[in-house]
């Protein structure tokens, strides 16, 4: 059942925990993605990022969404991830995203306020939910997102709640410590910041950046209002991984090395939706 993200969040608001959001480039990530939820019946959030677009358009990724999940039971959105561009956000919600990510933390902080404010405009007249972000994440290994010039700012408290409330977001991104990628020495996650966040936002938070985040710190952060994860890199490195391993012991038809993806795609994203509980 294909709804708005917002809708999805409030669910899981409900019930004190957070869902996935695993990007989705490809036949074998969307197909993966959606059998890991029907499997568990636990509601997805499948990601498309701007950058995939030399994977897919926004029209194929949609229609390919739709016809995997005919027969699905549970919520589940369609979400398009750090998107820079305003022109990209309405193409998508025009192709039938259900929900956007209006990304203009590397901007000022009024033109994100500002733009920020266009998206929800446009999105929430046509029944779509938006994410947008304040603060940066730096950038790990493996990161296919953002830049190795990329810094860490933190999230301001204050900032957050005037942010949301001038633009109306249904989620806000937070940055308390994660990165793109796997972490290059041990994660400090400031929990701190987040609970700060929390006492003045009422909004759904989301964390970017769950991939290589010890478990212990993300049911940490979970109770203290994350209410979406954003998994990737982990969901590459280990398909690509398995791919390689075994490519050394045979060579398989095409068919089947998509299958394998698949079933590789599924054992990390059934890990995460099942820790996100």
């Amino acid at each position: 059942m294909l709804v708005n993200m917002k809708q999805v969040l409030s669910i899981a608001d409900a019930g004190g925990y957070a869902v996935g959001s695993f990007n989705v480039y490809s036949y074998e990530t969307i197909r993966g993605v959606l059998e890991s939820a029907r499997k568990n019946q636990i509601p997805a959030i499948l990601a498309f990022g701007e950058r995939y677009l030399e994977n897919m358009d926004f029209e194929t990724a949609a229609a390919m969404v739709k016809s995997e999940s005919k027969d699905m039971d549970i919520p589940f959105a369609l979400h398009l991830d750090h998107c820079t561009s305003l022109e990209n956000v309405y193409r998508a919600i025009k192709a039938g995203f259900t929900s956007v990510m209006y990304d203009g933390s590397a901007l000022s902080y009024s033109d994100n306020v500002a733009n920020t404010a266009k998206a929800v405009e446009v999105a929430h007249a046509c029944g779509v939910s938006v994410e947008a972000e304040l603060g940066s994440l730096a950038s790990g290994e493996h990161s296919h997102e953002g830049s190795t010039a990329d810094e860490e700012i933190y999230t301001s408290p204050d900032q957050a709640e005037d942010f949301v409330r001038r633009t109306g977001v249904d989620a806000l991104a937070v940055s308390i410590g994660t990165v793109h990628g796997l972490y290059k020495g041990e994660p400090n996650i400031r929990v701190d910041i987040l609970r700060s966040i929390k006492k003045q936002v009422t909004v759904p938070l989301v964390l970017h950046g769950g991939s290589g985040t010890p478990e212990n710190v993300l049911r940490e952060c979970i109770r203290h209002g994350i209410r979406k994860i954003n998994v990737n890199t982990e969901i590459s490195v280990f398909t690509v991984e398995h791919i390689k391993e075994l490519l050394k012991e045979t060579t398989p038809h095409l068919s089947v090395l998509s299958l394998q993806q698949i079933n590789a795609i599924k054992q990390v994203v059934e890990k995460y939706m099942l820790m996100f509980r």
